[in-house]
């Protein structure tokens, strides 16, 4: 069964449809840049580009960055503030025909994603899945159990929120070296967060997880089991899908 999810991230929005029986996209993924400033109506109109381009005509899912319930968002770090209160699943779905859409957390996603379909499968205990991109999302499982909208990208971290920091972005406009930022940042923020939730498993994921290698190694002294997402940067689009169906089935 097919289903489309779309990931909409800081920097570009990308979707395609998945089949669930794989937990992998049917077809490849299409993505256009997050326009700037992300406002909803120019952010439901680039999802709409990314729809039409294979013509889909049923349920969708859609992953947000930033907290949502129901279908409301509640913040918006990275992309612009006046997201906050916007009924997200109600104007997406109008700029996409009125076909019906569900909205979660873009972390969310891929963490639902990774332990149903990556490296996540079969694991108990606590699990916490962070992605590395334009901020730090994360999702954490209890025995499987999802922790909606948990933000620890936005733990404090020398006086900073953690993902201005520790993000991949950070990385990026720092121009540091992937061993000055595992070392320095990305290691003190995962010790950071062990300290408060003491997982069994750390799951990286985001653009960088494709990368692992370049930082993985300089991760030591982090009790957790640390591995990259297998699924990569198509976690929440995989994620986004099965939240839409989900809701189909309701």
């Amino acid at each position: 069964m097919n289903v489309f999810g779309v990931d909409i991230g800081g920097s570009g929005i990308k979707g395609a449809p998945v089949d669930l029986g794989r937990g992998a996209l049917a077809e490849e993924r299409h993505k256009v840049l997050t326009p700037q400033p992300a406002t909803p109506q120019d952010v439901a109109g680039r999802v709409a580009e990314v729809v039409g381009h294979f013509g889909w005509t049923g349920p969708i899912g859609v992953t947000f960055p930033g907290v949502v319930t129901g279908s409301t968002v509640r913040t918006a770090a990275n992309v612009d503030p006046s997201w906050v209160g916007t009924d997200a699943g109600a104007l997406i779905g109008e700029a996409v025909g009125g076909l019906p859409v569900t909205v979660l957390n873009d972390a969310d996603a891929a963490g639902v994603a990774e332990m149903t379909f990556g490296a996540g499968r079969g694991r108990t205990g606590t699990v916490i899945l962070l992605t590395l991109g334009t901020g730090i999302g994360s999702a954490v499982f209890t025995d499987g159990r999802l922790v909606p909208n948990t933000e620890l990208g936005h733990l404090e971290l020398k006086g900073h929120d953690a993902e201005k920091r520790a993000s991949s972005k950070a990385r990026e406009d720092e121009e540091l070296t992937w061993e000055h930022w595992a070392t320095k940042r990305l290691r003190k923020y995962l010790a950071h967060v062990e300290m408060l939730f003491s997982p069994e498993l750390f799951i990286l994921g985001g653009g960088v997880s494709r990368k692992a290698d370049k930082f993985l190694p300089y991760l030591d002294g982090i009790r957790a089991e640390i591995v990259p997402a297998e699924l990569r940067n198509d976690a929440g689009i995989v994620g986004a899908a099965m939240a839409a169906r989900a809701a189909a089935t309701r």
